[in-house]
């Protein structure tokens, strides 16, 4: 008689249901989207040790940016396309004849020409018709390929947008070259089976070849719509590393390639194992803090302090982790502290070769408990005070913006 498995997946009952594609693509976010983040800018020698990461992991395409921004910003993009890095460099460009023309310059062999699809963008943002939007998109496209550019037809607000237009306007960009075609929950309002239905809808309007999906995180619902379309057969989906992004930020390079992974056995090409030292490679470049209880690289990933927990960790880690810490490059922590038991401090006294008798093991382990209970919060409230001021009012602080103003055009001038 066989013996039984640890534990059950039932992820194989479903498996019906799912239609991945032969070969997915990771499309990389960070660099643009990511540093679109308030309060973050990251440098051209920034940009270009993030992508040399990025590149190195696996990731497919690396969005460098949006060249017309600045000229730092299209130095960045060029010294992305310069690097000989095995990803591809794709750069940003509105449906503008001088946003494409910038990328042409930089040197991206890809390009993502973006217009606004909804209709209170075109309304109040745009103030354009369909008719203008379709008439700009398709000059951008075309531009793009006689200029020999792979390009990404996206809408801003796919999914807020009417069908009939979004059919209209997706049919004509691919007739007229765009490669892939993106899809973009620009506000985070999907829910799974809600886009699931959209992107079978839009599959039967437009039948794309290749295309993608672009998906905020505003109710925190990112990765599970990034999965909802990889499993309609969407093969390039868009991430951010560290989940970063406008608001609350994009789907999150980590979670979906280890979902991917680990959860569905799908083929990514992404060598996970790099993943917790570019989370902290972003995560130092960026400024922006690591959430302790972020999945899989966040600090507490596979941190254990319950003594019912670390005694089961103990015995056999796949009672409290659903996959080992090295998967993602990271390492596990047995903390010491109000819920502590005996057996984690059974295995830190053996980090030394030491042993305690069962009365001096359980006297060790009351002041442990006593010394966390009694300990001040001092540290904790003076780094929360910290955070709280720096991520409250990112950016220039009103202060600096008046010095600016006063001395571009003081008073007395005005």
């Amino acid at each position: 008689m066989s013996e039984r498995p640890l534990v059950e997946s039932y992820h194989e009952n479903t498996a019906g249901e799912r239609h991945f594609a032969d070969r997915i693509t990771f499309w990389d976010e960070t660099l643009r989207d990511g540093e679109q983040t308030p309060g973050v800018y990251f440098s051209p020698e920034e940009k270009l040790a993030v992508a040399e990461r990025l590149s190195d992991i696996g990731v497919g395409v690396i969005d460098a940016g949006i060249p017309v921004v600045s000229e730092k910003e299209a130095a960045s993009v060029k010294l992305l396309a310069e690097a000989g890095l095995k990803a591809k460099i794709l750069a940003s460009a509105r449906t503008v004849p001088g946003d494409v023309e910038a990328v042409i310059r930089s040197g991206a062999s890809h390009i993502a020409v973006f217009v606004a699809a909804s209709e209170v963008h075109l309304r109040y943002k745009l103030q354009m018709t369909q008719d203008e939007v379709l008439a700009a998109s398709l000059a951008s496209v075309r531009r793009a390929k006689e200029a020999g550019l792979h390009v990404a037809f996206v809408t801003e607000d796919t999914v807020r947008a009417p069908l009939d237009f979004v059919e209209r306007l997706y049919r004509a960009t691919k007739e007229a070259g765009a490669d892939r075609l993106v899809i973009s929950d620009t506000v985070g309002i999907m829910t799974p089976l809600t886009f699931r239905w959209f992107l079978r809808e839009f599959k039967r309007r437009v039948q794309p070849t290749d295309w993608s999906v672009h998906c905020h995180n505003d109710f925190g619902l990112a990765t599970a719509n990034t999965l909802a379309a990889l499993e309609e057969g969407v093969n390039c989906p868009h991430v951010c590393v560290n989940g970063l992004g406008e608001r609350a930020g994009n789907a999150s390079l980590e979670e979906v390639a280890l979902c991917l992974d680990a959860l569905y056995g799908v083929p990514t090409g992404i060598r996970t194992e790099g993943l917790h030292e570019l989370s902290a490679l972003v995560e130092q470049l960026s400024g922006v803090p690591l959430a302790a209880n972020k999945a899989l690289v966040g600090y507490n990933a596979f941190s254990h302090e319950a003594g019912i927990h670390t005694h089961g960790i103990l015995r056999h880690t796949l009672t409290y982790e659903p996959l080992q810490p090295g998967k993602v490059g990271g390492s596990r922590q047995l903390i010491l502290g109000k819920h502590t038991g005996k057996a984690a401090l059974v295995e830190k006294l053996k980090e030394r070769g030491r042993t305690l008798p069962e009365p001096l093991l359980a006297e060790l382990l009351r002041e442990i408990k006593v010394r966390t209970e009694s300990s001040g919060k001092g540290a904790h409230d003076r780094l929360l005070k910290q955070y709280r001021d720096l991520f409250s009012h990112p950016g220039l602080s009103d202060a600096e913006f008046w010095e600016l103003v006063s001395a571009l055009a003081p008073p007395e001038a005005a």
